[in-house]
C-alpha cells in the first residue's frame, strides 16, 4: 500500500450514457492538491457546486450509490470510486456536465484505463490511513446480510453472495492485493435479474441500460411474448434466453463474476469513508445500503478515535527521528522539545517528548517539586505543529515556522519527570498564504495535559 498521497498527472475526459438517467454526460478527471480529497463537481449547474465523495452526502442506495448536497446530485458513483480507491488516488476533481457517472460497460475497467492514461503522480504528503483495531460490524435484522471490518495491517476484501438462484450459485470473491484489481476485479460487470429489470423499467429507471452495459439473468424459461417485451425494454429487435440463463448467452468474464462485481462495488462504497483503511473487509451478501452503513459506522469509529488519547507503536520506526527534526526546525538544546514524529499526514501529526529529570528547567522551576513549565508544554505542541505545517510545502527546509497566535489554552494536569508527552496537532482549515490554524493537545497516557489552538506562519528563509 502506498505511503504517500497521490493525484493524477493530467486532465482526461470521456463521454457516456448514465444507466438510470439515460443522459449523455461528459466526465473529466482533473489533478488536485494535497488533502483536496475526492470531489465531484456539477459544471452544468449554476455555480458549479461541489459534492465531496463522503458518506455524509449519500441520499440513495436503492440501485447504486447517489450523493447530493446543495441541490447537486451525482448518481451511480460506485464504479468510478472503486477504480480511484483501488489505484490509491487520494486527490482528484471529477467534473460532470450531467447527473450521472457514465455506465460504460457496467464495470470499473474503463475508468482504470482512463486514470492510467492520465498518469498517477505521488505527492509530498503521507496517506492518512485509519487502522481498524477492533471489529466494526453491521447486519440486518435476520442476519441475511453481514459485513465486518476486522483488524489487519493491510487492505483485503472477501465477499460471498447467494441469490438462491439456479443460474448464480453461492459464490465467493477475494482481493488480497490492490495491485490485482485491474486484472481480476475491474472487468466484472454489473448484473440484473429479469424480474428486477421489469420493476426498474416500470419505475422509469435504466433509461440508459442495455445488453452492452449489464449482464441480464433469467431464472426460468420465458414465453415468446415476454421475451419480446424484454427486448423492447432493452432497445433490441430480438433477444434470446439460452440454457445458461443469461440473455443472449452472454459469456461471463469469470465464473464468479457476480461476486467479483459485488466486491468492486464494496471498494467504491468504502471510499466514502474519506480516508484509506487498513482492515480486512468481510461481506456476506452485500449491497449498496449495507456497504454505506458499514462506511458510516467506520467513519463514526474514526471520529471517536480522534477524541481519544493518541496512541503509537513504540516498536515502529518513527516518521522522523530527532536528527531529521533538527533539520526541519531551528530549535536547539535546551529548546528542541520534540524527540520524534510517529504519525504524519496532511492534516494531523503526532509527536513524542520524553520528560527527564536532567532537563535544565527543573533546576529552577519548582526544584523541590519538579513540574514541566506550562509554556514549555505549549512550545512542545507548537514544535509538533511546526513539522505538520513545514511538511505541507515542497521544500520544508526553505522556511521558518513562526508561532503567531495562541488561543483557548487550558492545562489539565501536571507533567512530571518520567512522563512521556504525546502531542497531536490537527489543521482546523487548509493552509492559506502560509498561515495555518491548528488545534493541539498534549497527553500523558490516557489523560490530557494541555489543549490549545494555535496560528502559525511560514516565512521564506532569505
Amino acid at each position: 500500500m502506498n505511503a504517500k498521497q497521490s493525484t493524477i498527472s493530467s486532465e482526461v475526459s470521456l463521454m457516456g450514457v448514465g444507466l438510470h438517467s439515460g443522459a449523455m454526460t461528459k466526465l473529466t478527471l482533473c489533478p488536485a492538491a494535497i488533502n483536496h480529497g475526492i470531489v465531484f463537481q456539477r459544471v452544468d449547474l449554476e455555480g458549479s457546486p461541489l459534492v465531496p465523495a463522503l458518506v455524509d452526502y449519500v441520499v440513495d442506495t436503492s440501485r447504486g450509490t447517489v450523493l447530493e448536497t446543495n441541490g447537486a446530485k451525482v448518481q451511480t458513483t460506485e464504479h468510478l470510486l472503486s477504480a480511484i480507491g483501488a489505484l490509491q488516488i487520494d486527490n482528484i476533481l471529477i467534473k460532470l456536465d450531467g447527473p450521472e457517472i457514465p455506465i460504460m460497460d457496467g464495470s470499473a475497467y474503463p475508468f482504470v484505463e482512463l486514470l492510467e492514461k492520465a498518469g498517477i503522480e505521488e505527492q509530498n504528503a503521507l496517506r492518512n490511513y485509519f487502522k481498524i483495531t477492533e471489529a466494526v460490524q453491521i447486519s440486518n435484522q435476520d442476519q441475511s446480510v453481514e459485513l465486518a471490518a476486522l483488524p489487519l495491517d493491510d487492505y483485503r476484501l472477501t465477499v460471498m453472495v447467494d441469490y438462491q438462484s439456479k443460474v448464480i450459485s453461492s459464490q465467493h470473491a477475494q482481493l488480497h492485493e490492490l495491485s490485482l484489481f485491474k486484472e481480476h476485479i475491474a472487468p466484472c460487470r454489473t448484473f440484473v435479474f429479469v424480474h428486477e429489470l421489469e420493476a426498474l423499467f416500470n419505475a422509469g429507471l435504466i433509461k440508459g441500460g442495455d445488453l452492452s452495459n449489464a449482464v441480464v439473468i433469467a431464472e426460468r424459461e420465458e414465453s415468446e411474448e415476454r421475451v419480446e417485451k424484454l427486448a423492447k425494454m432493452l432497445g433490441k429487435d430480438k433477444i434470446t434466453i439460452g440454457q445458461s440463463g443469461i440473455v443472449n448467452d452472454e459469456p461471463l468474464k469469470f465464473k464468479n463474476e457476480p461476486a467479483r462485481h459485488k466486491l468492486l462495488d464494496l471498494i467504491g462504497d468504502l471510499v466514502l469513508v474519506g480516508q484509506p483503511l487498513r482492515a480486512h473487509i468481510l461481506a456476506a451478501r452485500p449491497g449498496h445500503a449495507a456497504n454505506v452503513e458499514l462506511a458510516r459506522k467506520i467513519k463514526k469509529t474514526i471520529a471517536e478515535a480522534a477524541k481519544a488519547a493518541p496512541s503509537y507503536d513504540v516498536n515502529a520506526e518513527p516518521v522522523f527521528d530527532v536528527n531529521y527534526i533538527a533539520k526541519l526546525l531551528p530549535h536547539r538544546y535546551p529548546f528542541q522539545l520534540l524527540d520524534r514524529v510517529v504519525s504524519l499526514d496532511g492534516t494531523t501529526v503526532i509527536g513524542i517528548k520524553n520528560i527527564t529529570m536532567n532537563e535544565p528547567q527543573f533546576t529552577g522551576h519548582f526544584p523541590e517539586n519538579p513540574v514541566m513549565p506550562g509554556v514549555l508544554t505549549v512550545e512542545a505542541i507548537a514544535q509538533t505543529g511546526g513539522v505538520l505545517v513545514l511538511t505541507s510545502t515542497d521544500d520544508p527546509e526553505a522556511y521558518w515556522p513562526y508561532l503567531v497566535g495562541i488561543d483557548k489554552c487550558r492545562f489539565y494536569r501536571n507533567v512530571l519527570p518520567g512522563d512521556t508527552l504525546v502531542m497531536r496537532c490537527t489543521l482546523l482549515a487548509p493552509i492559506r498564504m502560509g498561515v495555518a490554524k491548528m488545534s493541539g493537545e498534549a497527553w500523558v497516557g490516557d489523560k490530557m495535559a494541555c489543549s490549545v489552538e494555535m496560528t502559525a506562519r511560514l516565512v521564506k528563509k532569505q
